[in-house]
């Protein structure tokens, strides 16, 4: 299949909003999604952008019937690791279903893993759900490790009201 990784800009936020609901769909957390494209615009094409993206695209004889062309993406920002430095931090990973199989994520994948290693880092981490059997092989494919099951860290979260108790001095 034909297909071109580049980078994202901002008139693909519309396109990555719809898959960021589209992934969601899939994990079966719609109800947790609060982003909305004119956040995606402010935050990753700013002048200090919060996070950077990839796209992944096919040419216009391989759209989707909903005309897409737009197809794949990966949103990612840099991090540290108090242990090992620099780091890359893969929020999302993302393929059409019609698209899936055809080489598609790993190339996302390996693009995010080619520019964190062109910025110095030494780490690409990521979470994925424990139940996507199918994400988690092709991760552990990939020579990924599962540091929840090695190493026992959780991830933990801290939002809404209980970041603002927690923000209180």
């Amino acid at each position: 299949m034909d297909y071109t990784i580049r980078a994202a800009n901002v008139e693909d936020c519309k396109d990555i909003t719809r898959m960021i609901m589209e992934l969601a769909e899939h994990e079966k957390v719609t109800d947790h999604v609060k982003i909305t494209q004119k956040d995606l615009e402010q935050d990753g094409f700013s002048k200090n952008p919060f996070f950077h993206g990839i796209i992944a695209e096919v040419p216009e004889q391989h759209r989707t019937k909903e005309g897409h062309t737009k197809i794949g993406y990966a949103l990612y920002f840099y991090s540290y690791s108090s242990w090992k430095g620099r780091a890359v931090y893969m929020e999302d990973l993302y393929v059409m279903p019609e698209f899936r199989g055809k080489g598609i994520g790993k190339a996302l994948m390996s693009k995010v893993a080619q520019l964190g290693l062109a910025a110095g880092c030494n780490l690409l981490n990521f979470t994925v759900l424990d139940w996507n059997k199918s994400s988690v092989d092709f991760y552990l494919r990939q020579g990924c490790s599962n540091i929840t099951a090695d190493l026992g860290y959780q991830y933990m979260s801290c939002s809404g009201e209980a970041l603002e108790r927690l923000a209180q001095p």
